[in-house]
This record gives structure tokens, sequence and C-alpha cells, in this order.
């Protein structure tokens, strides 16, 4: 459905604060909509519809839901109500079911007597399916920038769904070494609260931040968004026992922290509760886009990764035939290898087989893997081959002092084609063949999308044996700075891709999202970008464009178009 700027700024136009529409003898309370509006989870007769009340009231206010044909004004079709409170943060939730597939709908709220934005949603289709748009995004640190990618998302001619692949809020303070504080001071983008977020109240407020954001609030109200944390949505480098930026003496019990995080995720976003009795970590979940294709969202961070590798904890030394001192990348390489580590856990890996074969089963052409970080074979760069030792040590001179150590340190293990990343799939190669065990298993070969990386990523997979498995399209960040941007003397997504046999194109530097459209005869991903996230206005434009015909015995050549 086309729907142009001008008409969504209008429909966000927020709630008017008005007289309490309460329970009998409770105090008349305001209410506002200064959240916006959102759906998500979509089924073919249903979705997720979510707002928050911004109100003064301290008892429970009821909410009244509708939910209308989206061309035409016409009395609702499905509507409502229900009751919130300072238990969940004011948030409203609603999962409806009862529409028919395939359609727009339109659906907006209304309590204490104001009226909230409305929104546009979508049912998935059934049977006969030409046509499916997803946008891809993720990692959008509030200070880093402006959310331009998301206006420019609200204008698409036509959109599906927005898949996002995790980091929707970020943890950290407004410490003025905090990270991306340099662009939050000059944007006057402050992270509220202005230390980093460990309690139920911090991560309640964060979310309130990130969802008063005017270029987000109207890719909401554009579309349903399907969506899976990463780590920051609790702390960076998370992984099932803890995580990197979690000090326990001085923040507290993982669990605890987490378990807050996780509640408030649940509150804010336009997501399903867990199944009763189910993991609250347990996020994974499958959509069906009629008979073109199965997108299948998958957890890699809190409910079986084992802890990161780091080359500075974990990189052992030894010493040499000739006596030197040297890091013992063997020992290191046989930890890595280790056949216990994973990313999915065999329950999870169990579940994804049995989806992936139902829709192979099914007749479906494509199936999508909606998976947090890079799952591509990526060694890191030899930068002596494009930068002689004064120009690499002023670039490392240029980053932050606690990183220079480590920089220097991967520099020299990329020269003996150790990974790049070691919190992407590389940290956990027996889990990645596992994985690509389960995909010939079902008999497929999906299309992986890739977050957290911050830089454009097309990838093709191959398993340790060679054979080819999956095309991986990675998604920039919509306001994350990259490793290229903090070195950007070097070309290093070109270096990337001259490196590494499986990285077709990398991108380091552009800002954007990746417009995934799937037709039965072929699969097209483009990489879209935003020209500044520093200002308005700004231009959109393509980085590039990849086709992938289907064929009979699955992915057809990878083309760039």
């Amino acid at each position: 459905m086309k729907v142009d700027r001008r008409g969504l700024i209008g429909l966000l136009g927020g709630g008017v604060a008005a007289p309490a529409l309460a329970r009998p003898g409770a105090k008349a309370a305001a209410v506002q909509f200064r959240h916006g509006v959102a759906s998500g989870d979509p089924t073919s007769d249903g979705m997720v519809l979510w707002t928050r009340l911004t109100t003064d009231a301290t008892e429970p206010l009821s909410v009244d839901w509708f939910v209308r044909p989206a061309r035409a004004d016409t009395a609702p079709v499905l509507s409502g109500r229900i009751e919130t409170g300072p238990d969940r943060d004011w948030t409203v939730k609603i999962e409806v079911s009862g529409l028919e597939p395939g359609r727009d709908y339109r659906f907006d709220f209304a309590a204490a007597g104001a009226v909230s934005p409305q929104g546009l949603t979508r049912t998935l289709p059934t049977g006969s399916t030409p046509v499916v748009s997803l946008a891809v995004v993720s990692c959008q640190l509030y200070p880093g920038g402006l959310f331009n990618a998301y206006q420019a998302i609200a204008d698409l001619p036509r959109i599906d769904a927005v898949v996002h692949l995790g980091d929707y809020i970020y943890e950290y303070g407004a410490e003025a070494d905090a990270y991306g504080m340099v662009t939050g001071q000059a944007l006057g983008r402050i992270p509220e609260p202005e230390h980093e977020i460990v309690t139920l109240a911090d991560y309640r407020l964060r979310h309130a931040q990130y969802k008063s954001d005017p270029d987000l609030q109207a890719a909401h109200a554009r579309a349903p968004f399907i969506c899976v944390w990463d780590d920051h949505e609790v702390t960076n480098d998370a992984w099932q026992a803890g995580a990197q930026n979690h000090q326990p003496t001085t923040e507290g019990d993982y669990a605890a922290r987490k378990a807050v995080a996780l509640r408030a995720y649940y509150e804010w976003m336009p997501i399903r509760e867990p199944k009763a009795g189910a993991l609250r970590e347990a996020i994974q979940r499958s959509f069906h886009f009629g008979d073109l294709a199965s997108l299948h969202m998958v957890e890699t961070r809190l409910l079986a990764r084992a802890e990161q590798l780091s080359y500075q904890a974990d990189l052992t030394m030894t010493v040499d035939a000739d006596g030197t001192t040297v890091p013992d990348i063997t020992a290191f390489e046989a930890r890595r290898n280790d056949p216990a580590r994973d990313l999915l856990g065999e329950d999870q890996r169990a579940w994804l087989g049995r989806e992936l074969a139902a829709s192979h089963a099914a007749g479906r052409p494509w199936q999508v893997l909606g998976n947090q970080v890079v799952m591509a074979r990526v060694a890191g760069p030899d930068v002596s081959k494009m930068a002689g030792p004064e120009q690499i040590e002023a670039m490392i001179a240029a980053l932050p002092a606690e990183v220079q150590a480590e920089v220097r340190l991967s520099i020299q293990l990329f020269k003996a084609g150790l990974p790049f990343n070691l919190d992407a799939w590389d940290g956990y190669p027996a889990g990645r063949e596992r994985l690509y065990q389960v995909f010939e298993a079902a008999g497929v070969q999906p299309i992986v999308l890739a977050g957290d990386s911050h830089a454009f990523w097309v990838n093709e997979l191959k398993d340790a044996g060679g054979t080819h498995r999956a095309v991986e399209f990675g998604t920039s960040a919509i306001s994350s700075p990259s490793p290229g941007d903090a070195l950007p003397g070097l070309p290093l997504g070109p270096l990337l891709s001259a490196t590494n046999d499986e990285v077709v194109f990398c991108d380091q530097i552009a800002k954007g999202f990746v417009l995934l459209t799937l037709t039965p005869e072929a699969v097209t991903a483009e990489l879209r970008t935003v020209s500044t996230i520093m200002a308005k206005p700004f231009e959109s434009g393509t980085l590039r464009r990849y086709r992938i015909p289907r064929t009979p015995q699955g992915l057809g050549p990878l083309e760039r178009i």
C-alpha cells in the first residue's frame, strides 16, 4: 500500500489530553500517546498491536483499540478494550485475530478521551503470493546519529514487514567518552537516563526515549515489525551466563539484570508474549508468507551461546624454535574449534531443522533466516599490504586509548588468518558446521540475514568442505558506528572482500538497511543508504543491488544488477 510521508506525519500527531475514562470513582487523568503506535508478529489473520500511555494517573486505565480496512473510512472490523497501568509501564499490547489474510489495515487507540495516531499494518498472505518485500534493519544507537533510515523505510511504496535483527536500544550512559557520545553531544541526542542502564526503571526509560524518535515512530506506523534482540537490549557481548559489559561487583547479579531487561523489552516491543511455561529467552519463531517464503527468526545470544573468546584474554604465548615469544595460535585455534562451542543449542537447532524441512515440503521456494551476527568466514585483513608502519601507527593512535593494544594485537594476528570478529559465527565454527548440516538435512539453501556488524555484507556461505550452503545479506546500522568509521583512512570493506573467498562485497561506512524482495523466480537484495545521519534533509540511495534466481537445484548464481 502506498502512503506518502506527509500522510504518515499527519497520522503521527499524537493524542490530546482530556478527562480520563477511568474506573468508577477514580480521579480524572490526562493521557497522551507520545510514543506512537506499532504492530508486529503478523499472522494470516492478525498481529500484535502496541502503544503506550503517558499519563499522570496512578490507577489502571481502560484503553479502547480499533482495526479498520486500510483503504476505506468505515466502521472498525475489530475493536475491544484492555486495561493497562504502572505495573507494565502503561504500555498496551493486544494479540489480534480474526482478520483476512494478505490485507492492509489501519489501527488506533483511545483512552481518557485522547485518540492515538493511526498506524498501518498487514496480515500475512495465504496461498498464491506473487511478491514479498522486507526491510531488514539493526543497530540504532540513539546518540550515534539521526534515524534517517527509518524515514526512508516509511517512504517506501511497498513493504510487507520490517525485520529487526537486534540492538534496538543500547545500554551505555552519556559520559563524554561513552559509545557514540561525540555525535550525541553534537546532535543533542543524550541518552536517558544519563548513566548505564541496569534496573527495570532504567531499561523502561531508555526504551521510552527510543520510541520518542519521530522517524522510528513513522516506520512503526508504516508496517509490522518482526523483531529479535541481539546483545545491547541487555548489555554488550551478552552470552548465556554473563556479558562483557556486566560487572557483578558493581552492577549486581547478571540473571537479575537480564530478567528486567527482557521484561522491559516485552513491555515496549510489538512482540508476542512467551507461551506458558516457555523460557523468556526462547524468542525463536517462524512466519510464512503464503506459498512463497518462510522467515525463521533465531536467537543467538541468551539461550545457548558460549562465552566469547577474545585475543587479549584467551590467546596465550609460547616460545618458537628460535626462542622468540610468540602468540600460541595453535592452542587458540584448538579452543576456538572446540565442538562444545555453540550459539543456537540443540533444542533450537532441532526446531529450526523441523521448520526448514516443513517449509521445503510445503513447496515454498524461499527460506529466510533472521540471524543476528555475520555467518560467513571472515579473516581479518593484513593491513600491512596497504599501509606502511607509520600510517598504521597513526591510525591506531587516533583510536581510544583503551582499545589501542587490542587493535595492535589484532593486526598482528590477522597476518596469520585469524577471524575478524570472534563475537560472530567465526567464534563458534563447530556450531556453524552443525547449522550447515541442518540446512543439508532439510534440503534447503536459505537466504541468511545478519545484523550486528554495522556494515553491509554480501556473502557466499560454504561449509568446511567448500560446499555452497547459503547466501548471506548483512545490513548496516541505522546509526551505530562501524570499525570503518573509526579508521577512515583504511579501505576496510574492500580489504575484507579481497581477503576472504566468501565475502563478495563489504562496505564499512554507509548507513541504511537491506530491502529484500522475493518472487517465485528470484530474490533481490538492495543495499539502501542514507546520505547522512547528522542532519536533515537527506538523500536516499542504493549502494548495490544483487539478484539470485531460483533454480530446480536451489539457489542460482548470485548476480550484481
